[in-house]
């Protein structure tokens, strides 16, 4: 037995004690036991380690040994990622389940990225180049639609004193060397390393401006999130959150999404699986596959594994941003990662907090989150990491610990209501409790891009909405015949605004995505007939001819008749409300007269 060696003392689940570990280091990767099955230090005490362990240990047993490796819990970074689908600590499960078929088996190693794979690489540097932090060395196409870019690892520096030709080389292939002013020399290879819990180096924050177009109306123009923002969507059962995180990640515009599922139930994780690899990208019409990556860590797999997905994630998507590219992060869900901290935090046998969630909670929660931004990388390149994460409140309750302290860390809350779920109202977003704080930062972009009233627009139509929530209030009391005539037409204007336009058809294939002028249009044709509306009652026009029913249809189903590409369509409905109410109005001014 080697000097290193720990000796196991104590088992309880996925946290193993072991003697004789006082050499050791905090957040070390180990291998425990005779399977070998990794873990990590997470506290040493008189000599004493505690081990968290990312595999099943049963079959574990007292007086076993705990190997060093010497380095943290840590991913290899390199072509081959997208595309692939992983489990917590990056182990591919489709190589997984060629060794084995039917479950993970223990001991099965820390494998990774293929190591035999050959990928085209062009090298874009040239001998007697000073190369830095960051710097691209290379390149590789790792699928149609995304250029892998290989960058100088943190901590490496100098003059390239050789490189290899273009051509196929495997990722362990040494391609550059360099010599830095020592004479010490570094060999770069096609992947590097990184531990999963050190966020990686930038050259500066950069203030957010653009916002993630997402193709959902209710989220582009009510509650918008922006490129390197932070979102949380919390729902109960059934509310929708995994089909609302599949709609962003199939039509935001991000370059790289990556997708977390994070102790869901095997069977929601299996339809991801399944659904991902069949979808189509709209803007390319390749598979999605080809810009994704999936982490699937179920429930029924290893805890501790759960607890270091969304780490493994953040690092993942960090990598990419490096290269340039902008990446949206889809942690379904961030409660099913709480509990797993509440878990082994009780097996650690750790001071519990408010409803036995550890009291470090918020700052882990705060960890995760932090790590979103938009950010000027150490080679110059701009680039994003967007987090959207799903909560899983028990029972819809939004006053529990994890939506709350989550409540805290993200700029947009999207709160999903189970009445509208129940009522088939999608996305169930709800617009009286949901938020966005990057309304007022995104501002500049929409009046630029879009136009200059778009803000205001919203304003009077949440104004609305608000006004028709108290109105309902009234009429479960005492009935709509008691309300004035401006107040009524309120209420017809909100249903227009609820089933027109905030009410989304993801399986319709105008509805399913549309584009942000389209959003602007429809919100000002429901404002401009409402405005016409308004104007003939205070006219004394009763709501009865006010309201002509077949217009007011013919204004919901925009969605559904004017083509994304043809939005001159809207003018015509524009047309039709002038002629109507410029008639009604005429009409009732003969009669007075």
């Amino acid at each position: 037995m080697n000097k290193t060696s720990g000796i196991i003392s104590y088992i309880n689940g996925p946290v193993v004690k072991g003697e004789k570990m006082a050499s050791y280091t905090m957040r070390e990767m180990v291998l425990v036991g005779e399977k070998k099955l990794i873990g990590e230090v997470v506290s040493i005490e008189n000599g004493i380690g505690t081990v968290q362990v990312y595999e099943e240990t049963e079959g574990l047993s007292l007086g076993g040994e705990i190997e060093s490796t010497g380095k943290p819990l840590s991913l290899k970074l390199g072509p081959g990622l997208l595309g692939n689908i992983f489990d917590g600590i990056q182990r591919p499960l489709m190589k997984i389940e060629e060794i084995n078929e039917n479950f993970i088996p223990e001991g099965v190693g820390l494998i990774s990225l293929d190591l035999e794979k050959k990928w085209d690489a062009k090298i874009t540097i040239e001998v007697g180049d000073e190369l830095k932090p960051g710097d691209i060395y290379a390149l590789v196409q790792e699928t149609k639609l995304i250029e892998h870019r290989l960058m100088v690892p943190i901590g490496v520096r100098g003059k390239v004193v050789k490189k290899v030709k273009d051509g196929s080389y495997n990722i362990e292939k040494a391609i550059i060397e360099l010599e830095d002013e020592s004479g010490k020399k570094f060999e770069l290879k096609m992947c590097s390393e990184w531990p999963v819990r050190v966020p990686r180096k930038i050259k500066e924050r950069m203030k957010i401006s653009k916002p993630l177009i997402t193709g959902q109306r209710v989220l582009d123009i009510f509650f918008p999130i922006a490129k390197g923002g932070t979102a949380a969507i919390p729902g109960g059962f059934g509310t929708g959150k995994t089909m609302t995180q599949h709609q962003l990640a199939k039509w935001s515009d991000a370059d790289i999404i990556v997708y977390i599922g994070c102790g869901e139930r095997g069977n929601e994780m299996t339809d991801v699986l399944e659904e991902f690899p069949k979808l189509i990208d709209p803007k390319s019409n390749r598979p999605l596959m080809e810009r994704t990556i999936l982490i699937a860590n179920t429930s029924n797999m290893p805890v501790a594994a759960r607890e270091a997905s969304i780490y493994t994630g953040v690092t993942l998507a960090e990598y990419y941003r490096d290269m340039g590219y902008h990446v949206a992060i889809m942690a379904d869900s961030t409660s099913r990662w709480a509990e797993a901290l509440r878990e082994i935090s009780g097996r650690l046998e750790e001071m519990p907090a408010e409803e036995g969630y550890p009291a470090y909670l918020p700052s882990r929660l705060a960890e995760f989150y932090e790590r979103a931004g938009y950010v000027r990388n150490l080679n110059g390149s701009e680039g994003s990491v967007t987090i959207i994460g799903a909560v899983s409140p028990a029972g819809g309750d939004f006053s529990e610990p994890v939506t709350e302290n989550t409540k805290r860390f993200v700029n947009a809350f999207l709160a999903l209501d189970k009445r509208l779920a129940y009522a088939r109202h999608y996305p169930s977003i709800n617009w009286l409790n949901s938020y966005s704080g990057y309304v007022k930062i995104l501002e500049d972009w929409y009046a630029e891009n879009v136009s200059l009233h778009v803000m205001d627009l919203r304003n009077e139509i949440m104004h609305l909405l608000h006004e028709e929530a108290k109105l309902t209030d009234i009429v479960q009391l005492v009935g709509e015949d008691v309300l004035p005539d401006s107040q009524r037409l309120i209420l017809e204007i909100a249903k227009i605004i609820k089933v027109g336009f905030l009410q989304q058809n993801a399986f319709h294939k105008e509805d399913t995505y549309v584009p942000i002028m389209k959003q602007f249009l429809m919100l000002s044709l429901i404002k401009y007939l409402y405005d016409k509306a308004d104007f003939g009652i205070k006219k004394g026009i009763p709501i009865s001819k006010v309201k002509n029913a077949e217009l007011f249809d013919k204004v919901v189903k925009v969605k559904y008749t004017v083509p994304n590409d043809e939005l001159r369509l809207i003018n015509n409905i524009t047309n039709e409300i002038d002629e109507f109410y410029e008639e009604l109005y005429r009409k009732y001014e003969q009669v007075e007269a």
